[in-house]
């Protein structure tokens, strides 16, 4: 009779197919093995301080966004008693005095752009 096995319906047969096992040194294959390690800590720690980071930036921003509507529900309050907040004064002049030196200076190019075209 031959030596066939049945194993999950299959017949395997002895002999030497597969793999065969490596006779690598076993000191070498557990430093490869501790300095993958190693590396793996180090990318792992990397990428936490990124996290932490990217989340203290996120913070910030958030902190300094909380501050900001804080100080436009103040002015809404403000304006809802009849008063305005003198920062939006200051914006609103702030805006007057632009508006009115874009023209000033639209005025003067359209005065020197006729003075050219003149002298021809």
């Amino acid at each position: 009779m031959d030596d066939s096995k049945v194993v999950g319906g299959k017949v395997k047969k002895p002999g030497k197919r597969g793999r065969k096992p490596a006779k690598i040194d076993l000191k070498a294959k557990l430093e490869r093995s501790r300095q993958s390690a190693r590396e793996c800590r180090a990318r792992k720690k990397l990428r936490y301080q990124y996290l932490e980071e990217l989340v203290s930036s996120r913070e910030r921003a958030i902190c300094a966004l909380r501050e900001e509507l804080e100080m436009y529900k103040q002015w809404c309050m403000a304006m809802d008693q009849g008063k305005i907040p003198s920062e939006i004064k200051a914006l609103l002049t702030g805006e007057e005095q632009s508006k009115s030196q874009q023209n000033s200076s639209r005025h003067m190019k359209a005065g020197k752009t006729e003075a050219n075209s003149n002298s021809w």
